[in-house]
């Protein structure tokens, strides 16, 4: 009998999970909100030690459902990806609030960028040159924050993702590392090499020294020392890689869509590093065994985060649940459109000055007709992408493996299977991150084997496509008018 521990430290929340291998069951949960500050437009930061607390506060309390901690075997960790914590070395005390991946902060800098060094960069890191990734956030932190540029001109900053910061904290700084995934997503790291590269690290200023190590998902980096008993941090992945292995997506041609603040589907294209001409990043799916996996990803900034919109600012409902009832009380969105593009537009159009829009508002529209297009959006967001994936791979996509808060809504996800005009299969464990997280620590800690994460998915619904492909393919086309108005 033994537990796995693990951290989902997400966008807006974060949370722990204790799961019990013989039952193949998470038997403890605790989550809680991360607050955002946005002290410019486009700006979007949350408070470190904020994060940090919460993450702590959330372990210790699935550790203290163990009936006995001598069984936890390891602790996984999973993360947002891309934002940026800068803090001291000696201390471990952040220099600045965190600079979250949604921030345009840097957008106009990195536009410049492109011109010269856009080839470059995305032959050596398979990304698009766009202000989402980590390396200009740290620039902008070293260029900003004087007690940040001084400490790194002598090597006393640390700059690493929530991963990094998490594991220095919990190992009360004896490690500072990052695993594969993450990396990949700074901008610093050439994902053919598997290392930093001397000429990326130059054009955003950035040393080496300052940087964590980087290791595999399913590395032990450190220990936490829980009343004395210490127990191995194994198993790091960012969240949609977490996700991807937690869907068992193993295999080349697997794909996985999570839908939670934004939307991220991932194709496996196993061994391969392979630069997609049409949109998508190229990605370091996970790395287990001293070997690397890659992955095509498209990423949609906005997703659930719509969601939230309708609730706390527009006050359309009590609860996010509520949103399918609301969606499900009128036949049809009467020709609305809402493209949630707040932080500009992500995969496959890469155009961070497109703004939110809803478009075919009528006398008779009501909330209702705009609750529906709102979710109907996630939908067609995905559809992009996977018509992207297809292109590349020339492989028809005949199904989607789905997870995060909005894969709950029976209407979105029978929507999306008829937009797609293929399969969703929704896992009975809807926290597939944190179960990726489980799994890494599981193979690292010699506990679970990579046929045991494929046995171990459960099938919970399979959504089936309307079959009137012209009524969906029409629906579609009027998506894609919106974006470009949007744009």
């Amino acid at each position: 009998m033994a537990y796995i521990a693990a951290i989902d430290e997400g966008t807006t929340g974060t949370r722990a999970v204790l799961y019990d291998l013989d039952k193949n069951k998470i038997i403890a949960s605790k989550s809680s909100e991360i607050k955002q500050f946005y002290p410019e437009p486009s700006y979007v930061e949350e408070n470190a030690n904020e994060i940090y607390a919460e993450t702590l506060a959330s372990l210790v309390e699935v550790l203290e459902g163990a009936d006995d901690i001598g069984k936890v075997v390891g602790i996984g960790i999973t993360n947002q990806r891309e934002t940026v914590i800068a803090w001291d070395k000696k201390t471990g005390k952040p220099l600045y609030n965190a600079i979250v991946w949604q921030c345009r902060r840097t957008a106009d800098f990195m536009s410049e960028l492109a011109e010269k060094y856009g080839d470059i960069i995305r032959r050596k890191t398979g990304l698009v040159m766009d202000a989402y990734f980590s390396a200009s956030k740290i620039k902008w932190l070293i260029d900003n924050v004087p007690i940040i540029r001084q400490k790194a001109d002598n090597g006393e900053v640390c700059f690493g993702t929530v991963d990094s910061f998490l594991v220095y904290k919990l190992t009360g700084g004896k490690a500072f590392v990052t695993d594969v995934t993450n990396a990949s997503r700074t901008m610093l790291f050439n994902i053919n090499t598997l290392d930093y590269d001397d000429e990326l690290l130059s054009i955003f200023g950035v040393k080496r020294e300052c940087l964590p190590k980087v290791v595999y998902s399913d590395e032990k980096v450190g220990e936490f020392d829980y009343d004395g008993y210490k127990i191995p941090v194994c198993g790091i992945a960012g969240d949609q890689q977490a996700a991807l292995v937690g869907q068992g997506c193993l295999s080349v041609g697997d794909v996985k869509a999570t839908y939670g603040t934004g939307l991220f589907m991932l194709y496996n294209t196993g061994y391969k590093s392979i630069i997609s001409q049409n949109g998508l990043v190229t990605t370091v799916a996970y790395g287990i065994g001293g070997e690397v996996s890659y992955a095509f990803e498209g990423s949609v900034f906005n997703a659930g985060s719509s969601v939230q919109w309708l609730r706390d600012n527009l006050g359309f409902f009590a609860s996010s649940a509520d949103s399918e009832t609301l969606a499900l009380s009128v036949g049809s969105s009467c020709g609305v459109y809402v493209v949630p593009a707040f932080t500009g537009l992500g995969a496959p159009y890469w155009n961070g000055n497109a703004r939110g829009i809803i478009t075919g508002l009528t006398r008779g529209v009501t909330k209702a007709h705009i609750t529906r297009a709102t979710l109907e959006s996630m939908a067609y967001s995905a559809r992009d992408l996977a018509d992207v994936m297809e292109k590349e791979s020339g492989v028809k996509l005949t199904e989607l493996r789905c997870d995060g808060g909005a894969s709950a809504n029976d209407f979105l996800m029978g929507f999306q299977a008829s937009v797609l005009g293929a399969n969703v299969n929704r896992p009975k464990e809807k926290e597939s991150t944190a179960l990726g997280a489980v799994y890494l620590c599981g193979l690292g800690t010699g506990y679970i084997t990579k046929e045991d994460i494929k046995r171990l998915r459960v099938c919970d619904k399979i959504f089936t496509p309307d079959g009137d492909r012209e009524k969906y393919e029409k629906l579609y086309d009027g998506w894609k008018k919106a974006v470009e108005r949007s744009m």
